[in-house]
């Protein structure tokens, strides 16, 4: 049975803690935080709680050629670095999630930073692509940690409108590390080596881990905190994915990020080598596109949530998103246009899902009040497996076209679309959280 959709669901009602002066019944609902105050320092270390994924996934990347001559090996091991730890992260936010709801924020949170400045470092002393694959892998696994329980946290001190509202200002920090980690990346490569890439990424990792335990306080008291286990995972996995309007926010936002990964995979040959674009080129429409993200998901936060419905906005989004599916397209097949028609493309492309992540972020956390972090480890964990989706169907086409590129994204807008419209239903009036 689905919830009724303007409830949310809670699961099982946790058991308290020795620590709890009153123990929660079945009909007693425990009563969540008020809205809090969040300071600048606390904004910066939430958010690049956020990028320390993209960080490490796009630092490294001018260091590729470099590490297969270092290591002496093949193109394709060095490349499986990166899938490593794009696994790594996808799954280990299906651990850290559930962690953070049994035992806080905040132990799962330190233990997960360390571990990451630990295999980030070495990474660094690596002198085998094995042993740097599985040190990749344990990178990601241990830098989840960061990401689902970052979202958590606000959650947890954070309702309705103003989580989405927050959520927007994070993207501003977390969206800035695509842009600047390859730039970075390749500025590094002038003065040290790509040994010296990753002595830097632990730097980084190990000054948030400073940040963290000085600025990041407990925001789940003992009382709301769930009893933890397998099987009180997986009864939670399986409470939000029978919630309707849960799994619609869900997979509107994973497939949507299909369609972002779809880009991020094809775009460098079909600049470079499709159209003939410099490298500088390249990294001018990355940041373009970059921007249209980051851009309108403040738009989005700041000025249309509380003033439009939710589903109204997010219903544009995906709407937005596959119209500029199909219009690239048919840039592919038909129009032929040159590199800055594909950028206005790509551009609104990822405009759009700057459109729909808010408020179908904080919606779906909002479901969720007692299992934040289960549920932000879903939303985390889908993400990324279709990000490792994504660019493998794009290389099935080859890279002689763009059409694959747009294809994907076309074919994952569409899904994202269906996704929504099938199981949210925005032609039905039910109340919007984050409508003031």
């Amino acid at each position: 049975m689905f919830p009724p959709p303007g409830t949310a669901y809670r699961g099982p009602v946790p058991e308290p803690s020795p620590a709890a002066t009153a123990a929660p019944t079945a009909t007693t609902a425990i009563p969540m935080p008020a809205v809090q105050r969040v300071g600048l320092l606390l904004t910066l270390v939430l958010g690049s709680l956020s990028a320390l994924a993209p960080l490490s996934m796009d630092m490294y990347l001018p260091s590729l050629p470099r590490i297969t001559v270092g290591l002496h090996t093949s193109d394709t091991l060095v490349q499986l670095t990166l899938t490593a730890c794009l696994v790594g992260l996808a799954l280990g936010q299906l651990v850290a999630g559930p962690l953070s709801d049994a035992l806080g924020r905040r132990r799962p949170l330190l233990i997960g930073l360390a571990l990451y400045v630990l295999s980030t470092a070495v990474c660094a002393f690596a002198t085998d692509v094995r042993v740097l694959i599985a040190c990749r892998v344990v990178q990601g696994l241990s830098g989840a940690a960061g990401i689902v329980i970052s979202r958590a946290v606000v959650r947890d001190l954070f309702d309705g409108l103003a989580a989405a509202r927050f959520a927007s200002t994070l993207m501003l920090v977390s969206g800035a590390a695509p842009l600047l980690a390859p730039v970075l990346g390749g500025q590094l490569l002038r003065f040290t080596s790509w040994r010296g890439v990753f002595m830097v990424l632990a730097g980084l990792g190990l000054v948030i881990l400073l940040a963290s335990a000085v600025l990041v306080r407990e925001t789940l008291p003992a009382a709301r905190r769930r009893r933890g286990g397998l099987p009180d995972t997986l009864r939670t996995f399986r409470g939000l994915l029978a919630d309707r309007l849960f799994s619609g926010y869900l997979l509107s936002i994973a497939f949507g990020f299909g369609a972002l990964f779809a880009f991020i995979a094809a775009s460098p040959y079909v600049v470079q080598d499709l159209y003939h674009g410099s490298a500088q080129t390249y990294s001018l429409l990355f940041a373009l596109v970059e921007t249209g993200l980051v851009g309108m998901s403040q738009v989005t936060g700041r000025l249309l949530l509380g003033r439009f419905p939710s589903h109204r906005i997010q219903l544009a989004g995906v709407l937005m998103l596959t119209l500029s599916g199909a219009v690239l397209v048919l840039m592919a097949t038909v129009w032929h246009a040159g590199l800055t028609g594909l950028t206005a493309g790509l551009f609104v492309m990822a405009g759009s899902l700057g459109v729909v992540t808010p408020p179908s972020s904080a919606l779906a956390l909002q479901r969720a009040p007692h299992a934040a972090g289960t549920a932000s480890a879903l939303l985390g964990t889908l993400q990324f497996l279709t990000g490792a989706i994504a660019p493998a169907l794009v290389g099935l086409g080859g890279q002689d076209s763009a059409l694959p590129m747009a294809a994907v994204i076309l074919g994952s807008a569409l899904l994202a679309l269906g996704s929504f419209v099938l199981l949210c239903r925005p032609w039905q009036s039910v109340p919007d959280p984050l409508r003031t």
